[in-house]
């Protein structure tokens, strides 16, 4: 695959819908990482752990804006 191809196919808010997946997925495997203690009843995470799960929902706004900004730039080449 050519690398220039795919930076020319590229849209505005592309990167933010990328960036928002990885942050979502980091955020979700926080999620499961910090729950999983507790149904096995083992002791629980420190407090930070709990925090990276925060992370998710700002990877889906995120990814949400990058969806928004891609929208309305085809909307004004329409």
């Amino acid at each position: 695959m050519n690398t220039d191809s795919a930076r020319s196919d590229a849209r505005p808010g592309d990167a933010l819908v990328r960036v928002g997946a990885v942050l979502f997925a980091l955020g979700a495997v926080a999620t499961i990482a910090t729950v999983t203690p507790l149904f096995l009843g083992l002791h629980r995470l420190p407090t930070p752990a709990y925090f990276v799960c925060m992370v998710m929902p700002l990877g889906f706004a995120v990814a949400l804006g990058g969806l928004f900004r891609s929208a309305r730039s085809q909307r004004r080449a329409a």
